[in-house]
């Protein structure tokens, strides 16, 4: 699957099939954030992959989110922040914040170009899941993602925001360029000055 389909195709999924997916895919999914950039090299990522279907019971309960108990894998994502806090003072912790995000997008066109589905949660008792999985309280969780196969047809996706209402040139609120850009022959949006 080509990359710009993949942008576009990827969902949050929460309902699941029963079967379960080829523990192999996920692993070649969870090897994509190996790639993502981390500030000053410093890899700060653990992930844990949870098949055992009481701790997934837990989780959803943790989660308060009810469909994570059909999912066959949840995958949760982790950082060990302390190099990089020890490198980089405060922002340390905003570096891996955005370093987390950057992995977990590219986690997640990769589990788009396999076809498996998948939702970001990241709302849960960070004590609950830590004690569910025997994670150090020195350890923050970015986020935990149900993985299996999606049940049912897929819903086209719908664009959540117009490129021309998120776009600034050269200072915030300046919507024209001295030139309107084009991508491969066309225009974007419809951009005009509202000074």
């Amino acid at each position: 699957m080509e990359l710009n389909r993949a942008i576009q195709e990827r969902r949050s999924i929460r309902k699941f099939r029963s079967a379960k997916p080829d523990w192999r895919y996920i692993l070649e999914c969870i090897d994509s954030i190996r790639y993502a950039p981390m500030a000053g090299g410093n890899f700060t990522l653990k992930v844990i992959l949870v098949d055992e279907k009481e701790k997934i019971i837990k989780l959803a309960e943790a989660s308060q989110q009810e469909f994570i108990k059909s999912a066959p894998y949840i995958l949760v994502v982790c950082s060990d922040n302390s190099r990089t806090i020890n490198a980089y003072g405060e922002k340390g912790e905003s570096f891996c914040k955005q370093q987390a995000g950057s992995a977990i997008q590219n986690f997640l066109l990769k589990i788009t170009e396999k076809r498996l589905a998948t939702c970001w949660i990241g709302y849960f008792v960070e004590e609950q899941v830590k004690r569910i999985l025997k994670i150090p309280e020195k350890i923050n969780i970015e986020a935990m993602f149900p993985i299996g196969y999606e049940l049912g047809k897929p819903e086209k996706r719908r664009v959540k925001a117009n490129l021309d209402k998120a776009l600034y040139f050269n200072e915030y609120e300046k919507v024209q360029m001295k030139k309107i850009p084009k991508i491969e022959g066309r225009r974007i949006g419809k951009f005009r000055n509202k000074k």
